[in-house]
């Protein structure tokens, strides 16, 4: 293998797939990227046995061929060049090693046998679609915070996506939840995504595609099967398998009759949340709300630390309530309301919490409540 290829474009590539790979490996191979050059184009892929990253960039091919080096080194390497710099990529030397050249600097690293590279194997049939990149950078960036991190409960370790018919609207929906907290949002569904099977992306997946969405067209196709989904968007392609598991019947959760309702300023019950939680126990980081004649109090009570109270004006017609939350939830929360206006839609102290963003009506937070 011979090629020429510019240091901006390479680097750009190499930081889309060597995220995959994993900083400590049983398995040598899954440390390296696997380039492949072939006619004017240089795919790289990564891959840790469950996502795999293929990307391809143009490239001056002199000879084609195949090689694997280790991901994180050829990154540091190429990121510590001067910009503008033309990276020669060669094989077939002594020892068969990868030669990287770029101006006065030169690097030999060691290779690994291209053969022995693993290859996540596509599905065929499956449902496809193709969604604009924004929605679901939005499905994303609106329920991520609420997958779990509990191994114990694996099949909450991702976001639930399907299709879901209610009356007259149909969408595409993403749910992610860890017990305490639940995050809905809606997009519309595109053609082809009506007989989608609901499938579960796994957390890294989701976090691997997050990031090279920032650098998406403005349409990513996407293909579903039982077992995988597959992401491709421009020259990049992200496959991943799917948690096998079953998704929670989430409807339950979803409170219907919870008719005390509060309509806050979002950044200045963040901002209050925020202050009081300061002396909150870092376990519980429990707050109190204290509900009453459009008068909102947070509460925090620490016998270690101290206490603190802040007061809010808020629209709230109902009768008086206190109930407890978990600080850093309410703000996890609160961060996804664009609009200037939270509705909280409350019931008990014992019940969850609904909360909506005034302006988009696709989305919807559940918020289990604490003793306080």
């Amino acid at each position: 293998m011979k090629v020429t290829i510019e240091r901006g474009t390479l680097l750009k590539a190499l930081g889309h797939v060597q995220s995959v790979v994993e900083r400590r490996n049983t398995i040598p191979i899954l440390s390296n990227v696997l380039m492949r050059a072939d006619g004017g184009t240089l795919s790289l892929t990564a891959t840790d046995l469950d996502i795999e990253v293929v990307e391809q960039v143009p490239a001056d091919v002199d000879q084609d061929g195949a090689v694997t080096a280790s991901a994180l080194t050829l990154f540091d390497i190429v990121r510590k060049l001067p910009d503008g710099t033309q990276v020669g990529l060669e094989t077939g030397g002594e020892g068969g090693r990868l030669k990287l050249t770029a101006g006065r600097s030169e690097f030999t690293l060691a290779v690994l046998p291209e053969a022995d590279f693993p290859q996540i194997t596509s599905d065929e049939g499956g449902t496809r679609f193709v969604l604009p990149s924004s929605d679901l950078r939005r499905l994303i960036d609106k329920t991520r915070f609420a997958m779990s991190q509990e191994e114990t409960r694996y099949y909450l370790n991702g976001i639930y996506l399907h299709a879901q018919t209610e009356g007259e609207m149909r969408s595409l929906r993403a749910v992610a939840t860890d017990g305490h907290r639940l995050a809905r949002l809606d997009a519309p569904l595109p053609e082809g995504a009506e007989g989608m099977p609901g499938v579960i992306v796994p957390r890294k997946a989701v976090l691997e595609l997050r990031r090279l969405l920032d650098d998406a067209e403005d349409e990513v196709a996407i293909s579903v099967t039982s077992s995988k989904i597959r992401f491709a968007s421009g020259d990049v392609v992200l496959t991943s398998k799917l948690i096998d598991g079953t998704f929670p019947d989430y409807q339950r959760v979803i409170p219907t009759g919870n008719d005390k309702v509060m309509a806050v300023d979002n950044a200045d019950f963040a901002r209050a949340v925020d202050r009081v939680s300061t002396v909150s126990a870092d376990k519980t980081r429990s707050v109190k709300l204290s509900l009453g004649g459009d008068r909102l109090q947070l509460l925090v009570n620490n016998p270690e630390t101290g206490t603190a109270t802040e007061e809010l004006s808020v629209d709230y017609p109902g009768d008086e309530l206190e109930i407890g939350f978990n600080a850093r939830y309410l703000l996890d929360i609160s961060g996804q309301i664009d609009g200037e206006t939270a509705t909280f839609k409350l019931a008990d102290p014992a019940s969850p919490t609904i909360v909506q963003d005034e302006e988009d009506a696709r989305a919807l937070y559940v918020l289990m409540p604490l003793r306080v």
